[in-house]
């Protein structure tokens, strides 16, 4: 963007996401809190202890060993859930189900700010652009598998669970406990375990595509990635600590900001991707361009609906 239009443009894209990124860097430093009080260590002790072991983890740059560390363990969470599912079985409830309640509404524009996080766009686009020219088919394959398990993942998940507690008012990880244990007495352990690795795991990717964007949108040397990203997470620890009473309804709250905060984003990678002239053979045309609109759209019609019914 700088090299294409201008510093006060890559700036007018990056400074948004930097500020952006701290509610992310809030929703895992949640999440963690979340999978750590299932295993009954508190969250003024968890987030610290994430906090300090990330910023060491960013300052000698070792994401690669983390990474494939992480991605082993969050398999966990997949492989302990078939097996539960294996184990429950299923119970007979109707393939599709839809309900205009708010509280359904709420969940299901939460669910698509989950999986459309803001930072996601430019983060997919770095990549790709990190790796040696020719390599957008071979990222689109791996988008295209990382996305088939998480669905799988979230479809177990939503089946092995079905019969939760529903008099349970789920705001406290120690109610979420109670309820897993249908799924096994083991459950809350592994639940705990893979949403800890998968946060701390996305923590990990928010802090290079935000660091790095707004380091590159100035033009500063790639050296000075950390101290951006040592500056931003410190109110996201502070936020954290504030909502850490309150875990639960917390993350479905970020959730679903986050299908607005997408917006801005969006509507400028969108424009970016379809513009030959930075793109070339690559630009956005045709079909995909207009489904690139029609999902955001949709995503942000869900949060949109959401409000207005609650």
């Amino acid at each position: 963007m700088r090299e294409n239009y201008s510093r006060k443009i890559a700036l007018f894209a990056a400074v948004p996401m930097a500020i952006t990124d701290v509610f992310t860097y809030v929703a895992e430093y949640v999440g963690i809190a979340i999978g750590i009080e299932l295993v009954g260590i508190p969250s003024i002790v968890s987030v610290p202890v994430a906090y300090l072991l990330h910023v060491l983890l960013v300052y000698r740059r070792g994401y690669a060993v983390v990474e494939k560390t992480m991605l082993g363990i969050s398999a966990i969470l997949l492989i302990a859930y078939i097996a539960s599912l294996f184990i429950k079985g299923t119970m007979n409830y109707p393939l599709f189900y839809l309900s205009f309640t708010p509280a359904f509404l709420f969940l299901i524009a939460a669910n698509a700010g989950a999986v459309v996080m803001p930072f996601m766009p430019f983060y997919q686009a770095s990549a790709t652009a990190e790796k040696n020219a020719g390599t957008v088919r071979s990222s689109r394959t791996e988008t295209l598998f990382g996305a088939i398990i998480s669905e799988i993942l979230m479809i177990i998940i939503v089946v092995v669970s079905t019969d939760l507690d529903s008099g349970l008012s789920l705001l406290s990880p120690r109610e979420l406990a109670a309820s897993l244990a249908v799924a096994g007495e083991y459950a809350p352990w592994l639940f705990g375990i893979g949403l800890v690795a998968a946060a701390f795991l996305a923590l990990v990717v928010v802090s290079l595509g935000s660091a790095w964007g707004l380091v590159e949108a100035i033009g500063w040397p790639r050296s000075r990635a950390f101290w951006v990203y040592f500056v931003e997470s410190i109110p996201a620890l502070i936020a954290t600590m504030i909502l850490s009473a309150n875990l639960l309804a917390s993350i479905l709250n970020l959730m679903l900001a986050f299908v607005f905060v997408l917006i801005g984003p969006a509507v400028i990678m969108g424009l970016i991707a379809s513009n030959q002239r930075v793109m070339g053979r690559n630009a956005s045309r045709g079909f995909w361009k207009v489904a690139y609109w029609l999902s955001l759209a949709f995503v942000v019609a869900l949060g949109i609906i959401s409000v207005v019914a609650s």
